[in-house]
């Protein structure tokens, strides 16, 4: 029997954390996902986005600030780089100017992508993107279990008169099949709206929507251990946006709301999907021109780390 020798992050004593190559978590690179188990993809692109814009930048500076990770994460004892063969694959290239035929090639790029039996991570640009990522999951996996965390329910019914941007992935999917309704959280809504019923139409649906006024002043592992039965018994897909967390912890996004979550409890719904089947992670919404200091996009790195050592096949020491 031959031992599989995976890639390994570029180390802190082979190479200073300010040097080495800008990938994330300084791994390997590779054209393609072929022969991974997991993937690092970044998704350049903010022309889906309805306010500040800049996270066409995110998947570089989330990159950038990932240096300091480490293989082992000490919290949990997951060791990804012992099970998993991971790589950075760079960057979707999109078309800038259109939306549209972005949506297309993103959809192309991980119908490749999922053809390897590949796991995506992906690191955002602006929320439309998880609307192709899920169609390309849909044709591999059939209807998938959703957990989305956010500010924002994300199920407009157009914005501008456009059905596809930041704020309709999620009606979207709906209406197109891709989602296991009964199958699907929502968490951390919350802030000001145009109507009363607006976090209802999920509802309606079959969501579990969880507004962020129920997560205050509390440990989100009760409410994980719930999320798990709701969405278990299948493929899941978690879209993570950053502007869930108050903007004390993460302020370079786009559309920022007060009263958001905390970073623990960012990591309690991140770790409470141990054991569930997922099929991808994405962490969207960053954008660095409205962050000086790059602590959103170390939140970013970070939480991508989590995403990983909680995907199936995953050593725990």
């Amino acid at each position: 029997m031959t031992t599989r020798d995976f890639n390994q992050p570029l180390g802190g004593n082979a190479m200073p954390r300010f040097g080495g190559p800008a990938t994330m978590m300084r791994l390997p690179t590779q054209e393609s996902a072929a022969g991974l188990d997991a993937a690092f993809v970044g998704i350049p692109m903010d022309i889906g986005t309805s306010n500040r814009p800049g996270t066409r930048f995110g998947p570089r500076q989330i990159r950038d600030e990932s240096r300091m990770l480490r293989p082992f994460n000490m919290a949990t004892r997951a060791a990804p780089f012992e099970s998993l063969q991971v790589a950075d694959i760079g960057d979707v290239p999109i078309n800038t100017f259109d939306l549209k035929k972005s949506v297309g090639i993103i959809e192309r790029f991980y119908d490749e992508l999922l053809g390897h039996g590949t796991l995506p991570l992906t690191l955002g640009g602006d929320h439309t993107l998880t609307l192709p990522i899920l169609r390309a999951m849909a044709k591999r996996h059939g209807p998938v279990g959703l957990v989305h965390v956010d500010a924002h329910a994300d199920i407009n019914e157009h914005m501008f008169g456009e059905q596809i941007a930041h704020g309709t992935p999620f009606r979207r999917a709906v209406e197109e099949g891709l989602l296991d309704t009964n199958r699907v959280a929502q968490i951390g809504l919350r802030g000001t709206g145009y109507s009363p019923e607006e976090f209802d139409w999920g509802r309606e649906q079959g969501f579990r929507v969880v507004p962020a006024e129920e997560c205050w002043h509390q440990s989100l592992t009760p409410l994980m251990a719930d999320i798990r039965e709701k969405v278990g018994g299948g493929p899941v897909y978690l879209s993570y946006d950053i502007d869930s967390l108050d903007p004390a912890y993460a302020p370079g996004t786009g559309t920022v709301e007060i009263g958001g979550l905390t970073i623990p409890q960012a990591l309690e719904i991140i770790r409470g999907l141990r054991g569930l089947d997922l099929v991808g992670c994405d962490l969207v919404e960053v954008s660095p021109p409205y962050d000086a200091h790059g602590q959103t996009a170390v939140v970013a790195a970070n939480l991508l780390f989590e995403m990983l050592c909680v995907l199936p096949g995953v050593r725990y020491r």
